[in-house]
């Protein structure tokens, strides 16, 4: 049955105008962007076809272009929105976390770094350096490293927060094969970048980890030395 001969309750884009977007499903938020499906499938098939087939929208989100380019029912014109939307969820948290409106709500600054950092196929490791008022001053990937681990010069972070004039700092990294569960050299490197901080007068206020399908935040989890 084509979607438009649903019950107006369970069209994608009815629903999200009626209910709200936190009701949709990953599969009718993707379908949303992809506006149609092909002649065997209607777009929330085809949605749900792409999510199984890479495990996840947020694996599908970053994938290669190849690859993606390669399954059956997207060309370059369906996967261009894809990447549109992507873009614009990005950029609109990020102007909200240059005016200090989202550094309040920890699932904005996840999602924010998710984006940014989602896409890395090798573990790379981040810092935002923040304002008194807790506006977004500058973001940048400082350290790339390879598949499973990524080194880390404290003293750099450390000289790009003072150019920044930074007072305070949130940093991240990701894990692209793996969960976000902390391992005992993000601890010790967390502990240790924050007695550095502390140094400086600096207030190190999180550190995310972006894994393959998940997000932790040490500060919302409590963790040490934020617990």
């Amino acid at each position: 049955m084509a979607i438009k001969d649903w019950h107006e309750d369970d069209r994608p884009r009815e629903k999200l105008l009626k209910f709200g977007a936190a009701h949709l499903s990953d599969a009718e938020i993707l379908a949303i962007f992809l506006r149609t499906g092909t002649q065997s499938q209607s777009a929330i098939e085809l949605a749900r076809h792409l999510i199984d087939q890479f495990g996840s929208l947020a694996e599908l989100l970053a994938a290669p272009q190849q690859t993606v380019l390669a399954c059956h029912g997207i060309g370059p014109a369906k996967y261009a929105q894809i990447l549109a939307s992507l873009e614009m969820g990005t950029r609109y948290l990020d102007s909200q976390l240059k005016t200090g409106q989202a550094l309040g709500r920890s699932q904005a600054v996840k999602d924010y770094i998710s984006t940014q950092l989602r896409g890395e196929h090798r573990e790379v490791f981040a810092v935002l350096c923040l304002d008194n008022a807790l506006n977004l001053l500058d973001f940048e990937i400082l350290f790339t490293g390879g598949i499973s681990s990524c080194s880390v010069c404290i003293k750099h972070v450390l000289r790009h927060a003072l150019s920044h004039a930074a007072s305070q700092l949130i940093i991240a990294h990701n894990h692209p094969h793996t969960d976000a569960k902390p391992s005992t050299a993000d601890n010790l490197l967390t502990y240790e970048l924050k007695k550095a901080c502390d140094l400086l007068d600096i207030s190190l206020v999180d550190h995310i980890i972006v894994g393959r399908n998940d997000t932790l935040s040490y500060a919302e989890s409590c963790l040490a030395p934020f617990g």
